[in-house]
């Protein structure tokens, strides 16, 4: 049986996690709309032999870009290039299932696989952005359940669209000027709640099968996405105890949907501050916060939270909240439970978030870090993690010369790649298509 190994993505935003970043003394403030700036952080994770790059995407302006850089660039295009630029490293990208549509998300996720030989994966979100939504012509947002039922037909009828083609429709025969096989090219007829779709698509079968799909989201509707149809799932955890409740809630449900329980990477959200020392590294993060407006980190808690910020009190606990009811609820979740662990004050909170992010925050050694990643991964509490380095590239080189080496020696991490495609990375299987010929089968409509 195979050892079980660690896995590490790094997720790329623009100049970094902290929203000083972009105002280091080793950052380049454009970065973030510099696609050499994607390629440069992909090949530093290449050669730390990560399994994948992440970009982020909300099709809308929803933070303070006065006060920092923003998720831009449309994530496939740029991850196009960064194929272009790599050889192993996975290509993964989010679009939104409530502002897309279907065959466009197939079409695009399949040509990016056959662009990258086999290294794509789509991020399958809902969004609950209501200047998104004002983008799209929509007055409001999507009510939470809805979004989600949305969300399960669609990302079924794009890995049906994946499947129309089998693996062997393409012939390309010159002497008998045949090009495709149209017996193994197989029109999906589906006709559901949200959508209608004849298919087939019209791109071959990608070399993964189906590109690798990702499911970002905590809440009980997001778990259940995740359950039914993802390969992967980025999560938000703050303790040990929390991402192993999560994963055994997880696997459980996977369970439930005839999938087997280990069929799905679990990998949560880590932030890192690395020094030499302890106190180098809380100097770093001092640094870091001191160059973030107050102001801009009020008012992103308050928007996370859903609260208006004149009811947060900077030297006092966050007050008593809902859950709201139509927003995005993991990084709500995930945010109160930092605050209630530790007690914080809001300033504390603001702090230990960097300036507005909700995901746990890791300041220390390389050793340190190492033991913190090896104890979640030895419990069960993670598969791998989702890396967001304070200040991009400079934190992820560090990351990659002095962590992952740790990691290596402790058995738990790859030392080089063993396959090309990001299924092979994440462990996964090659997918065959529902719709090839079995003995005594019926094709499925």
């Amino acid at each position: 049986m195979a050892t079980r190994k660690l896995h590490l993505n790094v997720n790329l935003l623009h100049s970094g996690v902290y929203a000083s970043a972009w105002r280091r003394p080793e950052s380049d403030p454009h970065a973030g709309f510099d696609v050499g700036h994607y390629v440069n952080v992909a090949r530093v994770a290449e050669r730390g032999k990560f399994d994948a790059i992440f970009l982020a995407d909300t099709p809308a302006i929803t933070d303070r870009v006065d006060y920092r850089p923003i998720q831009s660039l449309e994530p496939t295009i740029v991850l196009a290039s960064v194929a272009a630029a790599t050889t192993h490293i996975g290509l993964i990208a989010t679009a939104s299932t409530t502002y897309n549509e279907p065959y466009n998300i197939a079409r695009r996720f399949a040509t990016l696989d056959h662009a990258s030989g086999g290294r794509s994966g789509w991020n399958a979100v809902t969004t609950a952005d209501a200047a998104a939504g004002r983008n799209f012509g929509l007055p409001a947002v999507l009510e939470h359940r809805a979004r989600y039922d949305r969300a399960k037909e669609f990302v079924e009828v794009v890995h049906k669209l994946w499947d129309s083609w089998e693996d062997d429709a393409f012939v390309g025969d010159k002497a008998s000027a045949r090009f495709v096989d149209t017996g193994k090219v197989h029109a999906i007829n589906h006709r559901g709640q949200y959508y209608s779709v004849d298919g087939p698509l019209n791109v071959p079968r990608s070399p993964q099968g189906r590109p690798v799909t990702v499911q970002a989201g905590g809440s009980g509707d997001g778990r259940d996405l995740a359950a039914a149809q993802a390969d992967a799932v980025f999560t938000l955890a703050q303790s040990v105890e929390e991402g192993v409740a999560y994963a055994r809630d997880l696997r459980a449900r996977a369970v439930a949907y005839g999938r087997a329980s280990d069929s799905i990477v679990i990998l949560p959200g880590l932030a890192t501050v690395i020094g030499s020392t302890e106190a180098e590294a809380k100097r770093r993060q001092d640094e870091l916060w001191e160059l973030v407006p107050i102001e801009y980190s009020l008012a992103r808690l308050a928007g996370t939270l859903h609260v208006s910020p004149d009811r947060l009190e900077l030297d006092k606990p966050l007050p008593d909240l809902p859950l709201p009811a139509n927003a995005n609820q993991t990084m709500f979740l995930g945010t109160v439970a930092l605050a209630r662990k530790d007690n914080l004050t809001v300033r504390q909170l603001l702090k230990a978030l960097g300036g507005g992010v909700g995901h746990r925050f890791i300041i220390g050694t390389p050793e340190a870090i190492a033991d913190d990643i090896e104890t979640w991964f030895r419990a069960g509490a993670a598969d791998g993690f989702n890396l967001m380095p304070d200040v991009l590239p400079t934190g992820l080189e560090v990351f990659v010369d002095e962590v992952v080496p740790l990691l290596q020696r402790r058995g738990i991490f790859r030392s080089e790649y063993e396959g090309r495609t990001l299924r092979d990375h994440f462990g996964l299987e090659r997918p065959p298509s529902r719709y090839a010929k079995r003995a005594g089968a019926a094709i499925p409509a």
